[in-house]
């Protein structure tokens, strides 16, 4: 569901306080990170998004192997490259979005395991092994993917289809709030100008910024915090998550989500071992223990969001697998853009969305 917590790092024992007993000696074998062991024991070091990940996978997890799984939160790729940069130690698995799979790759960051060789990759659908430096799928795994578009309450708005709708919206006086995200929100402003979201032209970009600033008077708030917000029509309509998807089939009198019609960004994370990782082995061992299609179903029927095992949505209920705003159509799936590392071009980036933010 790729939710952002008010508290962005909390940390959980997900598993029985049982299982501390023999964490130092598993710890002291010293097994390459290819081995994996039916008995494993010891401990699981995760560190992902806020909500992202269903705690009955981590529970089964513990529960099967033994394993004392404790989990930690971040709210953003950067908050996460930082805090790893930093120097904090003790994580084993991070979730990065592909382009920031690449970032921690060229930084040294992360530990080979050869995942792709195992027997379970082959319920990996191919298109989603994305990273430029893992073609082969020789570090990370496919974890999940959603789309990023628009939350709505249909008491405010009966319908929404496009970010005209959703800008009209604002311009009628109703309340509206885009992303506090930098790639996202200026996303937006370049995919309603028809280009990339990856782009290093500077035209192109200032060209957003404008799009942004001209309409950023009507824009309530930028922020990560307006589920509750829409739910409660305090707010009519809200750029978020396809994660919205859980509220929405909750309530679905009241509440909508749609991928606008000019088209949206899509996320995907990979589940990566650290290249300071503890505990290799079980966080390989974790990693094929995802890769069972019953446990990457629990994980989606849990996140509302795409699963890069194909194996997995066919065990998906009806509602979830032939749902189009969790798995959209081919001819939607075209229009959407996915991010890439910036490099140098991340600079332009910054300086116009420090305009779209300081403008008045």
């Amino acid at each position: 569901m790729r939710l952002i917590p008010s508290v962005q790092s909390s940390y959980v024992t997900i598993t029985r306080a049982a299982t501390r007993l023999g964490a130092a000696a598993v710890l002291a074998t010293g097994l390459s990170l290819g081995t994996t062991a039916a008995n494993a024991a010891g401990e699981l070091h995760v560190y992902n998004w806020g909500d992202y990940i269903n705690p009955e996978v981590l529970t089964r997890f513990g529960d099967e192997f033994d394993v004392k799984v404790s989990l930690d939160t971040y709210g953003s790729n950067e908050e996460m490259l930082a805090k790893i940069q930093a120097g904090a130690t003790g994580y084993d698995i991070v979730f990065p979005s592909v382009h920031m799979h690449d970032i921690m790759f060229k930084l040294d960051l992360l530990a080979k395991t050869d995942i792709g060789q195992s027997a379970g990759f082959k319920n990996i659908d191919p298109q989603f092994v994305r990273a430029q430096t893992d073609p082969k799928a020789e570090y990370c795994l496919p974890y999940a993917w959603g789309t990023v578009g628009i939350m709505y309450n249909k008491k405010k708005v009966k319908e929404i289809t496009s970010w005209a709708d959703f800008f009209k919206l604002a311009d009628s006086g109703e309340k509206v709030i885009l992303l506090d995200d930098m790639r996202e929100t200026l996303g937006v402003g370049l995919i309603v100008n028809g280009k990339s979201v990856n782009t290093g032209d500077r035209a192109e970009l200032e060209a957003a910024r404008d799009f942004l600033i001209e309409r950023k008077p009507n824009v309530s708030a930028f922020t990560y915090d307006s589920v509750p917000l829409v739910q409660s029509g305090d707010v009519a309509a809200a750029h978020w998550y396809v994660g919205a998807m859980m509220y929405v089939m909750e309530d679905p009198e009241n509440l909508g989500y749609v991928i606008p019609e000019e088209g949206a960004t899509m996320y995907q994370e990979d589940i990566c071992v650290l290249a300071s990782a503890p505990n290799k082995d079980n966080a390989k061992l974790f990693m094929e223990f995802y890769l069972r299609p019953e446990i990457a179903a629990l994980n989606a029927s849990q996140q509302m969001n795409g699963t890069p095992n194909m194996a997995a949505r066919e065990l998906l209920p009806d509602e979830i697998k032939n749902n189009a705003a969790i798995n959209p159509p081919p001819e939607v799936m075209k229009k959407l853009q996915i991010f890439e590392d910036l490099g140098a071009n991340l600079k332009k980036y910054d300086r116009v969305w420090t305009k779209v933010l300081t403008a008045q």
